[in-house]
């Protein structure tokens, strides 16, 4: 079957290449799973650079977020059959087939394309625990959300409104802004109109915002602060941008808000089924008809490589995927 894997690290565009390795076969508690569109992430270009927390061993294929259908599955396996609609991160791959354990596949939502369902293993799984489980945002507050027209910051946009928060999205030139409104933000700034967003996010929010979404770092980070309300939430969800900020702690005492951090890999880690409860929750809403993740036109199998050079230099929106 094909496959893309990196073979030495360094820029995955460069050094994607396409090999011919023998199809998986299911081990008693594992599935094979027919993907039809692979998930790309920052974090992944990350992993194919050396960059990530989580080193990885060359040759090795950088995603880790497959939808498709099953192909297969192990004597011990239940709950699914073949033709089954699911997803995973388990054992994902740029390839035509994976192979994953069966506890940590699952169904994807009756009301979600597969490319659509690729974002739900992530990127909403991310902001899920971010706005709920790390915030707690209640109906009615304000979220301020950086990067706002990326991957997890779409997925930010649609579950503060799921909900029933106001959103404003900061997001770079006038598309990206109105892509976050077509989303569902309530308002959209445009940081590279207005660098310092600080004035104009207070007004937006009658005086500050209740919980900050921030992905970026650097002096977006130091924006953000400053646009908090007594007793806000001030969420660490990543570093895009490249730098990590130092933050002067008498702010935070003054306003009385909090800083918090958001790993959710490690959350998982620490209690594997917070992630089953995330998944049941998105397929809940989505189903619902109150979630659809945003994507980017997709990308062919071909084309991959060019999926991590487009996200890589911000000319991506919404989830980038890769369709087979």
């Amino acid at each position: 079957m094909r496959i893309w894997q990196v073979h030495e690290i360094g820029d995955p565009w460069d050094n994607l290449q396409l090999d011919e390795v023998d199809a998986p076969v299911a081990r008693d508690d594992e599935i094979v799973i027919d993907v039809e569109a692979c998930g790309v992430a920052f974090p992944n270009v990350l992993q194919a650079q050396g960059k990530y927390q989580v080193k990885m061993t060359p040759p090795f294929s950088p995603a880790t977020e497959v939808a498709g259908t099953v192909a297969s599955v192990g004597n011990q396996v239940s709950g699914y059959r073949v033709g089954d609609r699911v997803m995973t991160m388990s054992g994902a791959a740029i390839a035509d087939q994976t192979r994953a354990k069966a506890d940590q596949v699952f169904s994807i939502p009756d009301a979600l394309s597969a490319s659509q369902a690729t974002a739900l293993l992530v990127n909403y799984t991310t902001t899920w625990f971010a706005l709920h489980e790390r915030a707690t945002l209640q109906p009615g507050e304000t979220v301020l959300i950086t990067a706002a027209a990326g991957g997890v910051g779409s997925a930010a946009i649609d579950l503060a409104k799921a909900q029933g928060a106001t959103v404003i999205a900061v997001a770079g030139g006038p598309d990206k802004v109105a892509l976050c409104r077509e989303i569902g933000a309530d308002h959209g700034v445009d940081y590279r109109a207005t660098p310092d967003f600080v004035d104009e996010v207070r007004e937006l929010s009658g005086g500050g915002v209740d919980v900050c979404y921030e992905v970026v770092g650097g002096d977006t980070f130091h924006h953000a602060r400053r646009t908090m309300a007594w007793g806000g939430r001030l969420l660490i969800v990543g570093f895009a941008g490249g730098t990590i900020p130092d933050s002067p702690m008498n702010h935070a005492l003054l306003k009385n808000y909090s800083i918090v951090g958001v790993h959710w890999g490690a959350s998982i880690a620490r209690d594997p089924q917070s992630l089953v409860r995330q998944q049941q929750a998105l397929s809940d809403l989505a189903n619902a008809g109150k979630i659809s993740p945003a994507l980017h036109p997709p990308y062919t199998f071909d084309d991959a490589p060019q999926a991590f050079s487009d996200l890589a230099n911000r000319k991506t929106t919404g989830k980038v995927v890769v369709q087979l």
